[in-house]
Formats: structure tokens, C-alpha cells, sequence
């Protein structure tokens, strides 16, 4: 997966550079935010971020997804990671398909029921755009800041010759606390 461009980005959790891959459109390219003194010759704490609108931009507390970009961006500023954020919203349905199924939600059924209603698998994400840009940075060891054993068996399955999961825990809330079950009941996610 070829770099689209490469530029420093100073934030609140550090400086990094951004850093945009193709993602089919260019208009919404997938981005890493690496740190500028990365060691590839270890293992690379790593976070996986799938495009989340209402939570990384708006802080919906109907999931964890803000809450685990921020702390994923304050750990990879802090101990010198990389932040691929896939163009993924909604797990894969876009953004009007995801509110479709914050509305079933509201009449009672969890994220996973709701995708299936709207006639989309449960999650539709592919990693494979993560590993080629992992691949393109040169990372081959990694530790990965997930709770999401897809995520880890999909680095695996690519080859990376260390993948250690360190855990990646929101802050849970009345509104998102069905939304957590269903993650850690249906999708085997480790929080």
C-alpha cells in the first residue's frame, strides 16, 4: 500500500507524523500517525482504530471508540507507537447505515442484532489495509493496544513475529454498558 503523503502533526498526545494510504478513495484515505522516534527494531506498540464519527469526533457515550482513540493516542505518543486509522465507520456499514442502527437500537436491539436487520454481516471490517501499512512502515513486531481477538489473530495470521495484546479499556457508562456486553459476549472482545 503506496503513501499518499507524509507530514509532522504536533497534538495534544505528542508529536507525530501523519501519514495518508490509499483506501480506494482518495477523498477518505486511511491515516497512521507515527511517532517521529519509533523504534522499528522492537516491537511497536500499535493501535487499529476503525472510523468511529459519533464517538472520536462528537464523544457519543453509546460506545468506547472515543475513549479508546484518546487513550491509544496518549500511550503511542508516550512510549513512541503508530495509530492506523481505518476509514471503517460503523463497522464497515458507513455512517447513515450505523445511525439506522443506532435507531433499531433505541427499540431494543444490540449493535450486532441491528446490523444483521439492516442486511450487513456483524461486522464487515477487514485489517488487510492495516497490514499493508504496518508492512509499508516497516513494522514487523508488535504489540498491539486491542481488545479484540480478531485484530490479533489477523496480525498473526499476516506474519508480524510478535504480537503481544495490551489491553485497551473505556470508560463504561449506563449508555454504552449494553453496547460493552454485547462486545465482550458476542465478539469475545477481552474488556
Amino acid at each position: 500500500m503506496g503513501e499518499l503523503v507524509s507530514t509532522p502533526l504536533p497534538t495534544q498526545f505528542g508529536d507525530f507524523l501523519i501519514k495518508t494510504f490509499s483506501s480506494g478513495n482518495e477523498d477518505i484515505p486511511h491515516v497512521a500517525l507515527v511517532h517521529p522516534e519509533v523504534d522499528f527494531s522492537k516491537p511497536v506498540l500499535v493501535r487499529i482504530h476503525s472510523e468511529c464519527l459519533t464517538g472520536d469526533v462528537f464523544g457519543s457515550r453509546k460506545c468506547d471508540c472515543g475513549d479508546q482513540l484518546h487513550l491509544a493516542l496518549n500511550q503511542c505518543g508516550a512510549e513512541k507507537g503508530v495509530l492506523i486509522y481505518l476509514r471503517q465507520e460503523g463497522r464497515g456499514i458507513g455512517l447513515t447505515n450505523k445511525l439506522k442502527a443506532y435507531q433499531l437500537q433505541e427499540q431494543g436491539m444490540d449493535t450486532i442484532e441491528a446490523n444483521v436487520a439492516l442486511g450487513f454481516d456483524a461486522d464487515m471490517r477487514t485489517f488487510v489495509p492495516a497490514v499493508a501499512i504496518l508492512q509499508s512502515l516497516g513494522v514487523d513486531k508488535i504489540k498491539l493496544l486491542t481488545n479484540n481477538p480478531i485484530k490479533l489473530e489477523a496480525l498473526k495470521e499476516a506474519g508480524f513475529l510478535t504480537v503481544e495484546r495490551v489491553p485497551l479499556i473505556g470508560e463504561e457508562f449506563d449508555s454504552n454498558r449494553n453496547y460493552l456486553n454485547t462486545k465482550r459476549e458476542k465478539m469475545g472482545h477481552q474488556i
